[in-house]
């Protein structure tokens, strides 16, 4: 259960990047709703992260979390914000992919 709180937790991370990704673009009300998503998305990934790590070693939780952050924000990037989707990008984060597999293996 604790491996599926810390999924949760990980594409909170990614919601409050797409939030902050969104908020960049905006003004007024429509920017303070955007700024709220972030905020109740950083509340709620950062509980799941304080509530898995009393279960789950640190040294494991917090890399797979900021992982699933990094890959998912990458990811949204390339779909919603017109980043480059090029093969070294690809690469990269393929290897990044693959470490947090490993620490999850350990």
């Amino acid at each position: 259960m604790n491996w599926i709180i810390l999924i949760i937790a990980g594409l909170c991370e990614v919601g409050f990047s797409y939030c902050l990704g969104r908020a960049k673009l905006l003004t007024g009300t429509a920017w303070m709703a955007w700024m709220l998503g972030f905020i109740i998305f950083t509340i709620i990934s950062m509980s799941l992260l304080a509530k898995v790590t009393q279960t789950l070693p640190i040294g494991t939780v917090y890399p797979i979390w900021t992982g699933i952050g990094a890959v998912g924000t990458v990811i949204i990037g390339i779909l919603f914000f017109e980043e480059p989707f090029t093969f070294k990008r690809l690469f990269f984060i393929s290897t990044l992919i693959i470490s947090i597999i490993g620490l999850k293996c350990l």
